[in-house]
């Protein structure tokens, strides 16, 4: 069963997806046409980050694959807007070794500024390459890609001479949203690249010649004038959107909050649409920006601004499905904070709607109920597993990486995963795949944004300087004892024994016992849940580990 077809969660329409679904498909219903279209459209300014899959591409996906299983045909488009000009902000130049020089840069089309690396042809395909290649993971991969520099060399120009020819019309509309900075009479919509300085936002055009199709200009960043091909240009920024709306017959577009306003960016496209040119503008529904949380800070994730975790990024320390299920458990319009400490937590999330999903669990209400495992449906980009997978928690994933040689991963790692009881002894496909790429995703986790409290290193010779500092090295020996004579090495059997072991020490004492614990095991006086390290350490290696404090004092190097 597909992630977002007819279910029987759909059909209890308790999930925001298949309301909004509902009020879509009533307002399309009478547009006549065999095929629908749906597009997103974004800007390569700088580093593509994860909070543009949110409204532009899985917004788009899910309403897409709920209309498909209703019996609609939809095309589905992801707008890429290339011409627009590079700004030169800062910390786009920064991306540069040289910065300064970065700046002739500024104003030119984002398709022919320059690799900062030099590793791809330009600009948009460096940071592309963090992201499009990644939409097939993040989706069901039916999207297809449109760049507005390659529209610009067929009916986008066509569209261009349309506004020239309304030009009156359009002045006219666009003047109503400029406050005090209308456009004058004679003015012509359409901005030619500079063929000296190569700037395309200092153009003034003079004069269009349609039966060329060129454009006279002005620069007014060189002072050079000339002709410049009309494919070599652009729309004013609200004529452009109306135009691709016009030329690639978009029938729904989701926005950012930040064109929702009324009286807006795109409440200005839609009069240039209904009172200019005489189309029916696409529907669409706004939605919050995502923010990233890292070290405590957090921050709007902005493109121009590097301020961003890209899909390739996200995909090296979690699952899509993990992300898919953080965008569809919010309604568009609530803001999302990304916390990479927090990664395990949303695993946690994940989970629980898992095992409601498969109906082996509940919260006690039905509605939520539902709406959680609607959600988790939602979180696959291609389908839901048949049964219930395993679910090794992140955590545990976490620390396996760790501890285990790099040499040895991932094998020995699943079959500590199994010989805990987190994955099961004859796993099906689907789980041994997931509990492999966890393992791998929560070590890189492990390495780059845990709390201290999940890092872990063990050190490969025993940590004498280390086990000088423990308090009491016979106590370990004796637990040493007591763990070698475990019926079974399991996360519940180790918590119990450590519970009784420790049940008659004082909290002072409690608070040592640890510590030397994570002294003899680590080398430092502190590291994750006991329990689980140690159930997912070789039970030889944890014995040996806890008596060789013991037999460093016997050998007269102990405390003085």
């Amino acid at each position: 069963m597909s992630g977002t077809a007819t279910s029987k969660w759909a059909a209890l329409r308790v999930h925001w997806i298949d309301k909004l679904a509902d009020e879509l498909e009533e307002k399309l219903r009478g547009r006549g046409k065999d095929v629908l279209v749906f597009n997103g459209g974004l800007s390569v300014s700088g580093a593509q980050h994860i909070g543009r899959l949110r409204g532009e591409v899985l917004l788009v996906e899910a309403l897409r694959r709920i209309l498909e299983s209703r019996g609609y045909r939809v095309r589905q488009l992801l707008t890429v807007y290339t011409q627009d000009p590079w700004k030169g902000k800062e910390s786009q130049r920064r991306a540069f070794k040289d910065p300064e020089e970065a700046r002739r840069y500024t104003g030119w089309p984002l398709i022919r500024v320059p690799d900062p690396e030099g590793c791809h042809s330009n600009w948009v395909e460096h940071f592309w390459s963090d992201f499009g290649p990644y939409l097939g993971e993040f989706t069901d991969g039916r999207i297809e890609v449109v760049y507005t520099h390659e529209l610009y060399r067929g009916p986008l120009a066509e569209f261009a001479l349309m506004a020239y020819r309304l030009r009156d019309k359009v002045r006219s509309v666009i003047n109503k949203y400029r406050g005090r900075k209308p456009y004058p009479e004679g003015w012509i919509p359409i901005e030619p690249r500079c063929q000296r300085c190569g700037r395309i936002d200092s153009t003034v055009a003079l004069e269009v010649d349609e039966e060329n199709r060129r454009v006279r200009y002005k620069c007014r960043n060189c002072g050079h004038e000339g002709w410049a091909p009309l494919e070599d240009s652009k729309l004013n920024w609200r004529l452009e959107w109306a135009g691709v709306w016009y030329v690639l017959s978009v029938d729904f577009e989701p926005y950012g909050k930040d064109h929702a306003a009324p009286g807006g960016s795109r409440d200005s496209c839609v009069d240039l649409a209904v009172n200019v040119f005489g189309f029916r503008p696409p529907e669409g529904v706004w939605y919050e920006w995502v923010a990233l949380r890292l070290n405590g800070k957090e921050m709007d994730m902005t493109s121009s601004g590097f301020i961003a975790l890209t899909p390739r990024e996200w995909l090296e320390i979690a699952h899509p499905q993990i992300l898919r299920f953080l965008y569809f458990y919010h309604k568009p319009q609530r803001r999302v904070v990304i916390d990479l400490r927090e990664i395990p937590n949303y695993y946690e999330m994940y989970y629980k709607a898992e095992r409601i999903y498969f109906g082996v669990d509940t919260t006690g209400n039905k509605e939520d109920d539902a709406y959680l495992a609607r959600t988790y449906e939602l979180s696959h980009p291609k389908r839901v597993p048949e049964r219930l997978p395993s679910q090794p928690p992140y955590t545990h994933a976490a620390i396996l990486a760790q501890v285990i040689p790099p040499h040895l991963l991932p094998g020995e790692a699943l079959e500590r995963l199994k010989r805990t009881g987190h994955l099961s002894r004859e796993p099906d496909k689907y789980s041994l795949e997931w509990a492999s790429s966890l393992v791998e995703r929560a070590g890189r986790w492990a390495r780059r944004y845990a709390p201290k409290a999940y890092r872990v290193e063990i050190p490969e010779e025993p940590p004498v300087e280390a086990y000088r500092a423990i308090k009491d090295p016979r106590r370990l020996e004796r637990l040493a004892a007591e763990l070698e004579g475990l019926e079974e090495w399991s996360e519940k059997a180790i918590k119990d024994l450590l519970m009784r072991f420790g049940e008659h020490m004082t909290g002072r004492e409690r608070r040592e016992f640890y510590r030397d614990l994570y002294l003899a095991l680590l080398g430092k006086p502190e590291g994750p849940r006991a329990a689980p390290l140690l159930s997912l350490m070789r039970r030889e290696w944890v014995v040996e580990r806890l008596r060789a404090p013991a037999r460093l004092l016997e050998g007269g190097g102990g405390e003085e």
